[in-house]
């Protein structure tokens, strides 16, 4: 295969990864505290002899180099729950995992176990400050969550929610459930910030998905294009080359 049938084929794997990504990405639109994926490519482009382009637009050598979270915040949303909590800023709520070892998220959809224990949406505990499970009696009806995540109720406080932090939030690991694990040392939140009655919802911006679905479909097209002239150069040369063998 000539050098020009790579460039184009290594192009076409990248746009075909970058696609799948929005796609991912359009699909989790409504997901709660969702963070949005990118992807990393490295071009590598060596000037020709004559300064002449072979196709309409400069196509180079495409590398694959990883993908990173766009981390920012999404959109807060008010509800009528007062068990739906978000973060302002940084920060990751921490959960208790069926192992005993602690995930993170951003997702404060919680919720009331059979037992009055604060879990998320799946069942894990949430946890306070000091590492223990959230509780609520049966005669706690008024649940109230100041904007340093205490909570309490009419019948006194009952704990601080753990709020932290982390070096490079980039090489946190999604988990399923919108949960992230990680080797990092967790960093508690000085000043955290939360809202009661409130969700974080997706950082994704649908138009601009689609503007970059739309423009990923037409460089796949434009390449797919080369990739066809390409193959047609290759089969005249070889008839000619066929024909002057025959002569």
């Amino acid at each position: 295969m000539e050098t020009t049938s790579y460039i184009a084929l290594s192009r076409q794997g990248a746009l075909r990864r970058e696609m799948s990504t929005i796609a991912n990405n359009l699909a989790n639109m409504n997901t709660t505290s969702y963070k949005g994926e990118r992807v990393m490519f490295v071009d590598h482009v060596t000037r020709s002899k004559s300064g002449d382009f072979i196709a309409d637009q400069r196509l180079s050598f495409t590398r694959d180099v990883a993908s990173y979270r766009d981390v920012a915040e999404g959109p807060i949303e008010q509800t009528s729950n007062p068990l739906d909590i978000a973060i302002h800023g940084d920060g990751y709520f921490v959960v208790q995992a069926a192992d005993g070892t602690q995930k993170y998220t951003r997702n404060g959809s919680f919720r009331l176990d059979n037992t009055g224990q604060m879990v998320t949406q799946t069942g894990l505990p949430v946890l306070t400050a000091a590492g223990a499970p959230v509780f609520f009696a049966p005669e706690d009806t008024n649940i109230m969550v100041t904007g340093d995540g205490t909570i309490s109720t009419e019948n006194g406080q009952i704990g601080k929610l753990q709020i932290v932090t982390f070096d490079q939030p980039f090489n946190l690991q999604r988990a399923a459930n919108g949960m992230y694990t990680t080797d990092q040392l967790a960093v508690p939140v000085d000043r955290p910030e939360v809202a009661q009655h409130a969700l974080e919802r997706s950082n994704v911006q649908g138009v601009l998905e689609m503007t970059r679905m739309i423009a990923v479909s037409r460089q796949y097209k434009s390449v797919q294009g080369l990739i066809d002239k390409e193959d047609e150069r290759i089969r005249k040369a070889v008839n000619e080359l066929a024909k002057v063998g025959n002569n």
